[in-house]
């Protein structure tokens, strides 16, 4: 029946079992504060009106009907009122289910507490010690003491892409949001949510350059540092192997001058023109790193270039020489020159995962406002023994002497 032809209250059960649904929700009044709500779908239930400690109007579900047939609703209705009447506190459901949810642990920090611990038992203890802080430093400051049901896919989207465009960090925001993935995914599959709000993200925030950069894995580098030395052009395998020992971008070491490295001072000090940011940035020099250099300068031409193109002063080898010499060496598919800096990252990350941000500035993914190469900001004199550390690292995977 239309709720229109209702005729007298409180509301008769046949009355309740015939009220048609309508395309908005709405209630009904039965009396003494009592409503009989009608959803679109056709779901029946129960509520009371009431005011709240604030003198607020609020609403107490009482249960579905017909489970809750109209005489149950109007006892419990009678039982909640006196109690409110002598002075007891009346909650919403929204407020019990806010206790429910901390009483049950519901704050993100147990989330990923929860999910680390399933983690612990199958990571390392070095890598687990270095995940843990990273999530302590960047999730926990930030979303700790929320609700994580409550944090939304917004929420995570604007945290996320503001991190990166700030920090410059993608391979570790990647890290943070396939941990918050997988800390909501082990909640969904233990019963306490439905939904993912981080399911597709990495597909909307901005993309990292070594994104689809291929490389090799650690434990195979040793095998492409011995393979890319038999290569039959002697300059292109130095600058492969520069590649690998300073993990520049692949275009600052094409266009890398012999003005700007200075070995007496172990240095090499990239311009502000050719660098991502815009920002000058210095790498120290290995030992390892200033015996290849001084090889290569054997090879010197006119030009003030490492890798001067064919029959040019000015102009750098194409941008494909690289690439195709490893190609060639039969690593196609497989090790890009960009990827030196994934491999890298990777070592050093592990090496020094109480460094995070130095070794972002040896990535030369420097934050806004660092000023030049000796800036502090740069951290340079921490770079410098982070450079020998990987340069001997290669040495002794390769059993070069």
């Amino acid at each position: 029946m239309k709720r229109a032809q209702i005729k007298s209250r409180p509301l008769k059960d046949t009355v309740l079992n015939s009220l048609e649904p309508e395309e908005k929700e709405y209630r009904e009044l039965d009396g003494n504060g009592l409503y009989f709500r009608v959803k679109p779908n056709g779901n029946k239930s129960w509520q009371l009106r009431f005011k709240n400690a604030e003198g607020k109007w609020a609403w107490r579900g009482l249960g579905p009907y017909p489970t809750i047939n109209g005489a149950a609703a109007r006892e419990k209705a009678f039982e909640m009122q006196k109690a409110l009447s002598n002075g007891e506190m009346l909650y919403t459901q929204e407020e019990l289910k806010i206790q429910a949810l901390e009483s049950n642990n519901a704050l993100f920090s147990q989330l990923m507490s929860d999910w680390l611990n399933s983690k612990e038992p199958n990571w390392d203890a070095d890598t687990f010690k270095k995940e843990k802080q990273s999530i302590e430093k960047h999730l926990i400051p930030v979303f700790g003491e929320r609700e994580y049901l409550k944090i939304t896919s917004q929420e995570w989207f604007e945290f996320f892409q503001t991190m990166q465009r700030e920090l410059q960090i993608y391979n570790r925001i990647e890290k943070l949001t396939s941990y918050c993935r997988n800390a909501y995914d082990l909640a969904k599959f233990q019963g306490k949510i439905n939904f993912n709000p981080l399911d597709g993200i990495n597909k909307f925030l901005d993309k990292g350059e070594s994104d689809n950069m291929k490389h090799v894995s650690i434990e195979d580098l040793p095998l492409l540092i011995n393979t890319i030395r038999t290569y039959p052009s002697r300059t292109v395998a130095i600058g492969l192997e520069l590649l690998a020992l300073l993990f520049p971008r692949p275009q600052e070491l094409r266009y890398a001058t012999w003005d700007q490295f200075d070995f007496d001072k172990k240095i090499w000090i990239r311009p502000s023109s050719i660098m991502k940011r815009g920002i000058a940035h210095a790498i120290p020099l290995s030992n390892q790193a200033i015996v290849l250099l001084k090889e290569l300068e054997t090879f010197k031409t006119p030009s003030n270039l490492l890798f001067p193109g064919r029959g040019s002063l000015i102009e750098p080898i194409s941008d494909n020489t690289f690439n195709q010499a490893l190609n060639r060496l039969g690593y196609k598919g497989k090790q890009h020159p960009h990827g030196f800096r994934h491999i890298a990252s990777t070592a050093l990350n592990n090496k020094y995962s109480d460094k995070e941000q130095v070794v972002e500035s040896t990535l030369a993914h420097l934050k806004k406002g660092v000023k030049g190469v000796y800036d502090k900001g740069a951290h340079y004199e921490e770079r410098v023994g982070m450079m020998q550390w990987w340069a001997d690292e290669i040495d002794r995977m390769t059993n070069t002497p």
